[in-house]
């Protein structure tokens, strides 16, 4: 019944808009274009959580690991400062979808009743889409992926030491570019030793510690930009925002000047999307960026994930070189190189 009524809400806004730009009653043919639009933002619904909702999934075990990087209990007022980069490897049951003619109520496929196209993570495979709007033709080339199948990009890391094993960590990147996306993520940690409370393990040099943590990610991606009688649809980025809360527990064992550590993470997402990039010509007769990004709140999804943990170090004088593989629906390495002050 909530879809409906955005639909008829919709067709509203649109005859509006029809009404003011010509200045006359809408006629029927105007009225068939407007249902037929309204078919074609179904379409670009159905596609945008196909095409995005894998990389979305990716960025939050992306962001996951590292946050740890020893659970040992630091003193007061220490201070670490750390270059790591994620390197992810895009599964191939995420790189691409099968689409059917019967998926579509505006476009249809140009060649054929089915065909496999990429995901943000594919290839640049390619199909061509057709309807009618109006009289005229609309002809869809759908987005091609990263083409990546190694995803590598670096992030800082930073953590100051408080009272009784308590840490506060942050990472931060700026907007890394990737082939035809951008990843941006940053977020901040609580960290609490607890093996200070069991003298027996600190005297074995095994470590506890405890995490929570918040993150944000932001990856966009080149999308959508149709020609129309009507003007470009100017819909040519999808961005996927995820908001993650984060909770740990990594154990370690010191071996002389290598540290190994094991962990479970547990962290709830919250996935939403949104299109943007330059607007088109068709803002002049409606708010299209506006009425797809309302209708993409349909698709707004929470995700929980249980992701293991396992790591290695080597310190030397004041620096560490880490390597930390994190793994369940998805894999990760994270490799980093830390500076305590």
């Amino acid at each position: 019944m909530q879809t409906l009524t955005r639909k008829s809400l919709l067709k509203g806004l649109l005859a509006l808009a029809l009404f003011v730009v010509a200045n006359k009653a809408v006629a029927q043919s105007d009225m068939v274009v407007i249902e037929q639009m309204g078919h074609l933002i179904d379409d670009a619904l159905f596609f945008s959580d196909q095409y995005v909702t894998p990389a979305t999934d990716a960025a939050v075990y992306q962001s996951s690991s590292g946050w740890i990087t020893s659970p040992k209990a630091r003193e007061l007022w220490d201070v670490s400062i750390g270059l790591h980069t994620n390197i992810f490897v895009t599964p191939q049951r995420d790189r691409e979808f099968t689409i059917h003619n019967s998926d579509f109520a505006f476009f249809q496929l140009e060649e054929g009743t089915s065909a496999t196209v990429p995901t943000a993570l594919g290839n640049k495979n390619q199909a061509y889409l057709t309807g009618m709007l109006g009289d005229s033709e609309v002809r869809l080339e759908t987005p091609q992926g990263i083409n990546m199948q190694t995803v590598v990009y670096p992030y800082l890391q930073g953590s100051i030491a408080l009272w009784h094993g308590t840490e506060i960590v942050a990472k931060y990147s700026t907007k890394v570019k990737l082939k035809k996306s951008n990843y941006q993520v940053y977020g901040f940690g609580i960290k609490h030793n607890i093996s200070q409370y069991f003298k027996r393990l600190e005297t074995k040099k095994i470590h506890l510690a405890v995490l929570a943590a918040y993150s944000k990610e932001d990856v966009s991606f080149n999308f959508l930009d149709i020609e129309t009688d009507y003007g470009t649809l100017g819909i040519s980025e999808i961005n996927g925002l995820v908001d993650t809360w984060q909770f740990q527990i990594n154990g370690s064992k010191e071996l002389g000047k290598f540290e190994v550590m094991t962990g479970f993470i547990i962290n709830t997402s919250d996935v939403k999307y949104k299109v943007g990039g330059e607007k088109g010509s068709i803002e002049e007769i409606m708010p299209l960026q506006q009425v797809l990004n309302t209708r993409l709140e349909e698709i707004y999804k929470t995700r929980v994930n249980y992701i293991g943990e396992a790591s290695i170090s080597y310190k030397f004088n004041n620096f560490s070189v880490q390597s930390i593989l994190a793994f369940g629906k998805f894999v990760n390495t994270n490799i980093s190189l830390q500076y305590l002050f």
